[in-house]
């Protein structure tokens, strides 16, 4: 699953990504830097403290390396978080686990072999 969490009223979408790297990695980035979505996701989901139709928009954001720091983390996501890793997309299209979003692994195929689309692309939903 990549991070991600709720845009606050008022907040442009590209500032709420940025917000949420730092708080749930602690990965600081200019908001400006993150440029268009590049694909999302819209559906239902019960996920036990909100329920209703969630839009979850996803960002292309490359770097080298970064050492993941989850302190800036709710407590409400610490409840639910097991873990952390970086992923190379030959480890993703070879793994056996679910991959949250789905179409990720394509999508991040897609990217490196022909570049960001023009148009953000629709996920499935996967709450």
């Amino acid at each position: 699953m990549t991070p991600g969490g709720g845009v606050d009223a008022g907040e442009p979408l590209q500032e709420a990504a940025a917000r949420e790297l730092r708080e749930e990695i602690g990965l600081v980035v200019s908001p400006g830097l993150l440029g268009q979505p590049v694909a999302y996701s819209c559906g239902y989901a019960d996920v036990g403290w909100a329920r209703g139709t969630f839009r979850d928009d996803f960002f292309v954001y490359r770097l080298d390396a970064h050492d993941v720091d989850t302190t800036g983390m709710e407590a409400l996501e610490r409840q639910h978080h097991a873990g952390h890793r970086w992923w190379t997309l030959d480890e993703l299209t070879d793994s056996t686990d679910v991959i949250y979003p789905f179409g990720l692994v394509s999508l991040l195929d897609q990217i490196r072999t022909g570049g960001t689309p023009l148009q953000a692309m629709q996920l499935p939903a996967h709450h």
